[in-house]
């Protein structure tokens, strides 16, 4: 039987940017291994330490890097490459663009996958993949070849199979419109500025009842501060470095979670959230689909975040047509399956 296609991945992580690059390329790459793909990442430190919590390798080629900087990374995935001799590269890295992918390519001899969702740099690519909402292929015109294939929006997200799995029985579940007895906060693995604590301490006087699953790394800087919170408080519950996410939040009721790539996997379960911006990139895609009633959208840099986390909440807590309808809205608007759609994609490339 033929080898099948040979799949290099150069995605970015580290403590600004956080976990999820390097999250959707491995849905992707596992995607891609069930369809025949051999598949490798080129990593950085950060990126290695989130491909190792969530049970990479999957097969026996890995690679490892001992560079932050991005021009000893492109460098290293350049030596790399030349041995594991790709079909084609999937580059998802903020600060990559179009000579970073050229370099890849071999000087063309690999096809370039790049996945984006900023829309704001020229790209060198065969297939070009953005699920932001509202996103277009005319977004990338002047940014990508006249030939280049773009996927745009959420019918592309990539969002790890437990979740698209979980789906019919949460949105069963919320059908019934009972009251809230557990919240998620979910404010990414490497919880930028401690915004974890604050949201924690922000709620702790409104909860009344409602347990907070509150998920987190074990490098997060409001491990330590939540740990003592929890263990004074039986509503919070600390999960740390959890694996098992899509169970977190189906099982959920309403969440306070990042505007990240981590909106795809709450919209697949149809979970009413407050969408909380840390950083720039995210305050246009949430506050998009806060204008099309998808969900609540917060600014963690904004003055007065706090008091405005504590309205949101009340809206959630109080309000079942609200969140009914942030239910509905947002799981009509992702299924769960953009890997298995972007995997065949890729593989027509191969």
């Amino acid at each position: 039987m033929p080898a099948g296609p040979r799949i290099l991945f150069f995605a970015d992580a580290g403590p600004q940017v956080g976990g999820g690059h390097v999250m959707r390329c491995l849905t992707l790459a596992r995607a891609l291994g069930e369809r025949g793909a051999e598949c490798a990442f080129v990593e950085s430190r950060a990126a290695a330490g989130v491909l190792r919590r969530f049970g990479w390798p999957a097969g026996p080629v890995l690679a490892m890097s001992n560079t932050e900087d991005l021009p000893g990374l492109v460098r290293w995935g350049q030596d790399f490459a030349a041995s594991f001799q790709p079909d084609v590269v999937v580059v998802d890295h903020y600060r990559a663009g179009a000579a970073e992918e050229t370099a890849l390519s071999g000087g063309g001899a690999r096809r370039v996958v790049v996945i984006d969702d900023l829309a704001d740099r020229p790209h060198a690519c065969a297939l070009l993949l953005d699920p932001g909402f509202g996103r277009r292929r005319e977004d990338y015109a002047g940014l990508v070849a006249a030939g280049c294939e773009v996927l745009t929006g959420p019918d592309f997200a990539l969002v790890r199979p437990a979740f698209a799995a979980a789906r019919p029985r949460s949105l069963s579940r919320r059908a019934r419109h009972e009251p809230p007895a557990r919240a998620l906060v979910a404010l990414g693995l490497t919880d930028v500025g401690g915004v974890t604590l604050r949201v924690v301490e922000a709620l702790a006087p409104v909860l009344g009842e409602v347990r907070l699953d509150v998920v987190l790394g074990s490098g997060a800087p409001s491990l330590e501060a939540l740990n003592a919170l929890a263990g004074q408080d039986r509503r919070i519950r600390l999960h740390v470095d959890s694996t098992d996410m899509a169970a977190l939040t189906a099982t959920a009721d309403l969440a306070i979670g990042a505007g990240g790539s981590s909106v795809w996997e709450r919209a697949t379960v149809g979970l009413p959230t407050a969408t909380v911006v840390l950083a720039e990139n995210q305050a246009p895609m949430a506050q998009a689909l806060a204008a099309a009633g998808l969900t609540l959208a917060l600014d963690a840099r904004a003055p007065g975040f706090e008091a405005a986390l504590v309205a949101a909440w009340s809206r959630l807590t109080g309000e079942p047509d609200l969140r009914w309808s942030l239910t509905t809205r947002s799981s009509e608007l992702c299924d769960g399956r953009g890997a298995e759609r972007a995997a065949v994609a890729i593989l027509a490339l191969a």
